[in-house]
């Protein structure tokens, strides 16, 4: 909502911090000559040590979450095919497929055919990790339960990318599953989480057939308003039986250009490919 003209300061001083207290962003800042201010200055760079910190810093499950969420969740963890964080950054690819050994364990612990199937992926940030899915993963469960979906049992994966969710639909064939995963961390804020979610993935899809959902931490998307629009975006995926670039948040925009497409669900919509 806009503000009216009368609560708007006439003060310079006071529109900029008006302006400023507006965004996270390093806007309206002044400078020194052609640099920034010493203030300034430090802060980018403290803020930029705290971004490198988030991508090369490891989950450690028990600091994280503490024993006893992990017991409630019957939380594990597997690993993809990248061997180590090097790995992992360089070999982008690896982080996008389960191991053999991975792929075992989700099969042999894990119900298939669940409604609702929660992945945790460390993904390019560890802050966002251990900032966010301790609140978020409960609410999802608390809310897909009172709608009488079978949850599966969630588990932590280990240098993950978002393209492990086909691996994840083949392993198990859940109806949606939701990966939990850190975003590529800005110079605003490290502990930015994202939402990845697709209807019944499978080898071969791609960003077009998913749906995200982002930005969830504290100065953007709250965990409360994230656990209510990732299942409301499931209960959607459910009813019309696909995800992804048809597929709209808000019910009234459910764009599905081709009606053979609620008969082939996997069909690849874009050439868009995947970016992490």
């Amino acid at each position: 909502m806009s503000e009216s003209p009368a609560s708007i300061p006439h003060d310079p001083i006071a529109l900029l911090a008006v302006a400023r207290a507006r965004t996270p962003a390093r806007i309206l800042v002044g400078r020194a000559g052609v640099s920034y201010r010493t203030p300034t200055q430090l802060a980018l760079r403290q803020d930029h040590a705290a971004a490198l910190d988030a991508v090369h810093a490891e989950v450690d499950l028990e600091r994280e979450f503490g024993s006893d969420f992990i017991k409630r969740f019957g939380l594990f963890e597997v690993t993809t095919r990248a061997s180590s964080k090097e790995d992992y950054l360089m070999r982008p690819d690896l982080g996008r497929q389960l191991s053999a050994t991975a792929q075992m364990a989700l099969t042999t612990i894990c119900p298939r055919c669940v409604d609702l199937q929660i992945a945790v992926g460390d993904g390019l940030s560890a802050a966002a990790v251990g900032s966010q899915v301790p609140r978020l993963l409960p609410l999802l469960e608390q809310k897909a339960e009172a709608r009488g979906w079978k949850l599966g049992r969630p588990f932590f994966i280990r240098y993950c990318r978002v393209g492990v969710l086909n691996d994840i639909g083949e392993c198990l064939n859940p109806a949606v599953v939701v990966l939990l995963i850190g975003e590529r961390p800005g110079l605003a804020t490290a502990e930015s989480l994202s939402s990845y979610m697709a209807y019944r993935p499978r080898l071969g899809h791609t960003d077009a057939q998913r749906n995200l959902i982002s930005n969830i931490h504290a100065r953007g998307v709250g965990v409360d308003e994230a656990a209510a629009r990732i299942i409301a975006l499931a209960e959607l995926m459910r009813r019309v039986q696909i995800s992804g670039v048809s597929v709209k948040e808000d019910q009234s925009a459910l764009l599905i250009n081709d009606t053979s497409l609620s008969s082939h669900p996997t069909r690849d919509l874009s050439q868009h490919k995947e970016g992490e």
